[in-house]
């Protein structure tokens, strides 16, 4: 069997290496915490980092990392995948598989804390180099899938997540804690990196930073909400340079081990109590998407065009 502990860090192709770790420290309050042969580690805060930025090839989406349980070796998932008869490639000491998409997926051997003082809470570990930030962690991941029974299986068979809850047939959130979800599939036939996740203190802020983020030229895609599934107030900013959103989030819902999943139904209140359905710009990632949100022509009485085949 296989269990999983946490998820490590999302890695991003990226144009240009020196604009694109600048920009999303500046951007998103993350610190560089190295660079060496074309890749950068980022972090939110005491973390060894959370985002990894690798120069060349189209941006975007690259893989995204899982830690083991502590009790959960390299071998034994590797014997895991054999059983099950998944492909596998072993680099740097860790395993990646491909999800039935296609997207990448890196696991990684348990990192034991190298102090006592790192299993405390984040607020009161001493420290002499952490700077005055935004977001706490990063938190989960969701992904646009062509198959979202195969991606069902994957997930929970194939890497061992839990089932947390369903949106009738249109989408499924996975979890490994305590925490509503650390994976998420939406299906709108065809596939896509949709965003990652940080988590924000409170609603507050959020504030703070979607106002720092709307002055470096950002928008939202969606939000603020209040979603019905998960329950947390969530914010979609859009990163055009690397195809995906950056959701802010806070006041996630926190699953109890007996926790049984529930089917909600595809309406406007599972998605958002608060208020309206996103635009349809939301889960497109072509040109004439962008500038439709960007220059916000749906909420103006223009009709987006249908997506292109490929875009």
């Amino acid at each position: 069997m296989i269990e999983l502990h946490r998820l490590d860090h999302v890695c991003l192709r990226v144009a240009d290496l020196e604009e694109a770790s600048a920009r999303w420290q500046i951007q998103f309050a993350l610190v560089e915490r190295s660079r060496e042969h074309g890749r950068a580690l980022l972090a939110c805060n005491d973390e060894p980092y959370s985002l990894e930025l690798v120069e060349g090839g189209s941006p975007g989406h690259d893989h995204v990392a899982f830690e083991l349980a502590v009790d959960c070796s390299v071998d034994d998932a590797r014997a895991h995948f054999g059983s099950l008869g998944v492909p596998w490639e072993e680099r740097e000491g860790c395993l990646f598989v491909d999800d039935p998409d296609g997207r990448p997926v890196q696991v990684m051997p348990y990192r034991a804390p190298e102090t006592d003082t790192a299993r405390w809470p984040q607020h009161a570990r001493p420290s002499s180099t952490v700077h005055l930030g935004g977001a706490r962690r990063l938190g989960h991941v969701n992904c646009l899938t062509g198959d979202i029974r195969a991606g069902f299986r994957f997930y929970t068979e194939v890497l061992g997540m839990r089932l947390s809850d369903w949106l009738d047939e249109a989408g499924v959130w996975f979890h490994i804690n305590s925490d509503h979800h650390v994976m998420a599939l939406v299906d709108l036939g065809y596939a896509h990196f949709h965003h990652l996740a940080f988590e924000t203190v409170d609603i507050g802020k959020m504030r703070d930073m979607l106002d720092h983020l709307a002055r470096h030229g950002r928008w939202l895609g969606w939000g603020p909400t209040r979603h019905g599934i998960a329950g947390n107030i969530a914010s979609y900013v859009r990163v055009v340079e690397e195809e995906c959103f950056v959701e802010l989030y806070c006041d996630m819902e926190q699953l109890q081990e007996d926790h049984v999943p529930r089917v909600f139904p595809d309406d406007r209140y599972s998605s958002n109590t608060w208020g309206p359905l996103p635009p349809r710009s939301y889960f497109r990632f072509d040109p004439v998407a962008v500038e439709y949100e960007r220059e916000s022509l749906e909420t103006r009485g223009h009709n987006l065009p249908p997506r292109e085949v490929g875009a």
